[in-house]
């Protein structure tokens, strides 16, 4: 088992990470994994910079490269396509990503917005606070967009070495955080930094945005229409004089994404079938359009873009724009400069102070919370951290100085706030480790309250050495889809296993669920709890007051009790210390299982809940 320096395990790391929404944590695992390319890749463009081939270096970026269709012609210096054209790119998966959250991510509940909002605008208005009060007049005023900005991952790598044991809500608090910096970093290079405007390129721009929110709202399944859309945007764009970033950040933020949808599924599943009965093309071809379509573009487009971004685009972005030669005295020259301590101080110091004290105070004084799980320490610890501003940064060097000498002077500076920014997230994340005692940044996995036969909704014997609890929501597709799971496990294990269900109705996204689990209490109170609870899941479309009236005649209730019931809110108290529970249990999905007292963290199909179960024995 491979361990790291601090002594966790791997396996225990990965087991951490399996908490959070299968993209998420796809999009953490590949920002962490490019963070050591990224670095090489800087350090590479360094060295060759300060070599006998510096010339061949300036000479590549140099080089003209152009495309023809007819009369129309598109060509820019090498440097240029790749921070006008692959930097696009990069900005419209971080859009897609951010529209991602915002849909159906981590950002669906907006309450936990508030407190990475406050943060994020002090990690930018502060920064740039200290870079104007420390930076000499004139040209070098215009670099104080180099401060706002966070490299997502370069932070994400550095924390994974120097931060908390396992960091998931931490690191979900602050990729939550780089939401405000990026919109606003990408904002700042489109507006502040562009010079002369093209009005008409600039309307097929603006007609492009339009046909991308046409096609979302349509439901347009395929993604080439997109994508050429989003090419026509980008190109526009940048005829018009506006940065191509923002072309980026903006068509990603339209890519529309969603979560899988019940139909959806049983279609895709019903397809496939046909196809294993019957593999011919055509009935393969359907099975294909069946399975595509029951995921969304937004998560697709992500799936073949983000490796490139993370594992190519963004390093050879450093490759080209770390090369500042050294020699000659700039080196010296540039840390007597002023400009270079504004773009340290006001990194470092800037996100520090911005981020860290700005979230504590906003929760000191109750306007939000922060993660559960994450201490004030940590938050600190983060925003030191975020100080890491490189990629945006080194970004806007280049669009803020043409004077070449306060472009290698600010790039210095960025360089500078690199390793000062991870050796201050070092000792702040380890004074909160051995002061507080804040080793971790995780949500919860042991089950807050135990099985009560007096309280809890249980099949099998009350006694049984093995158990299985579930926390479900009655609108919730995907809990409904596990029953039949649920009833192998049983199966297979007979008395050995109790089953039991608690409720966690996700309102925001089920506007029905709270209503059906009201249903299902006001059920068990004339003792037809799983009556109603199969019921309910089998007719997830249909709970309605009347609806639920019907089930309630169907089971035999007494209907006029079973209404009133729901009408004066009899079981809301109930309903709610579930949902308490789930919260300090680090339950925040359904379906969520417990095997035992441990939360279940992987797939839910009947043979991983299974040997997760004979597993448990030994425990």
């Amino acid at each position: 088992m491979a361990v790291k320096s601090d002594g966790t395990s791997t396996q225990q790391t990965s087991r951490h990470l399996g908490q959070l929404s299968n993209p998420l944590r796809k999009f953490l695992a590949t920002e962490s994994g490019s963070a050591t390319l990224l670095a090489v890749a800087a350090l590479i463009g360094l060295i060759w910079a300060n070599s006998p081939w510096s010339d061949l270096y300036q000479a590549i970026w140099a080089t003209d490269a152009s495309f023809r269709i007819g009369d129309l012609e598109f060509g820019m210096s090498l440097g240029h396509w790749i921070n006008d054209g692959l930097m696009a790119a990069f900005f419209f998966v971080v859009g897609m990503e951010v529209r991602r959250d915002l849909s159906v991510g981590e950002l669906t509940d907006r309450r936990r917005l508030v407190i990475p909002l406050i943060a994020g605008l002090g990690g930018m208005v502060v920064p740039v606070l200290l870079f104007l009060a420390i930076a000499p007049g004139g040209d070098a005023l215009r670099g104080w967009g180099i401060v706002i900005g966070t490299d997502t991952a370069f932070m994400l790598g550095v924390m994974a070495l120097v931060g908390p044991r396992v960091s998931t809500q931490l690191r979900v608090f602050l990729l939550t955080l780089t939401v405000v910096d990026d919109i606003v970093a990408v904002t700042v290079i489109g507006v502040v930094y562009t010079n002369e405007l093209n009005v008409v390129a600039l309307i097929v721009a603006g007609v492009g945005v339009v046909t991308l929110f046409v096609l979302g709202r349509v439901h347009v399944w395929r993604t080439w229409p997109y994508v050429l859309v989003a090419l026509i945007v980008w190109g526009a764009t940048v005829a018009s004089g506006l940065h191509a970033s923002i072309a980026g950040m903006i068509a990603g933020l339209l890519i529309p994404a969603f979560a899988p949808r019940r139909h959806e599924v049983e279609r895709a599943t019903r397809r496939f079938r046909e196809f294993r009965q019957s593999p011919m093309a055509k009935s393969g071809r359907n099975a294909k359009e069946a399975l595509v379509r029951a995921v969304s573009v937004n998560e697709r487009m992500q799936v073949v873009l983000h490796p490139w971004t993370g594992y190519v685009i963004v390093p050879i972005f450093a490759l080209a724009n770390t090369g500042v030669d050294l020699r000659g005295g700039l080196l010296l020259e540039a840390l007597a400069s002023p400009l270079t301590w504004a773009v340290v101080v006001g990194l470092v110091v800037g996100k520090f102070v911005g981020i860290g004290f700005f979230a504590l105070g906003a929760a000191k004084l109750g306007i939000g919370r922060l993660p559960q799980g994450v201490g004030p320490g940590q938050v600190l610890g983060g925003g030191a951290l975020s100080g890491i501003g490189f990629t945006v940064s080194l970004l806007i060097v280049g669009l803020a100085f043409q004077d070449s000498v306060l472009q290698d002077t600010a790039t210095v500076g960025v360089l500078l706030a690199l390793p000062i920014s991870a050796a201050l997230g070092w000792l702040v994340f380890h004074l909160a480790a051995v002061i507080n005692g804040e080793t971790s940044a995780a949500l919860p996995t042991a089950l807050a309250r135990p099985v009560d036969p007096e309280r809890d909704h249980i099949l099998g014997p009350e006694n049984a050495p093995l158990t299985l609890i579930e926390y479900a929501d009655f609108e919730c597709p995907f809990c409904a889809l596990v029953t039949e799971a649920e009833d192998e496990v049983r199966r297979h294990f007979g008395d050995e296993l109790r089953y039991v269900f608690r409720h966690l109705p996700l309102s925001d996204v089920h506007p029905h669920a709270e209503l059906a689990a009201a249903a299902a209490e006001a059920a068990a109170a004339q003792g037809k709890f799983w009556e109603m609870h199969d019921l309910l899941f089998a007719h997830q479309d249909e709970l309605e007051i009347e609806d639920l009236a019907g089930y309630a005649s169907r089971i035999g209730l007494d209907v006029e009790e079973f209404l009133l019931a729901l009408e004066e809110d009899w079981h809301a108290e109930r309903i709610r210390e579930d949902v308490a529970d789930a919260e300090l249990s680090g339950a925040r999905r359904t379906p969520t299982f417990f095997i035992g007292t441990e939360r279940h963290i992987g797939p839910h199909d009947a043979r991983t809940l299974i040997a997760a179960l004979e597993a448990s024995r030994g425990r």
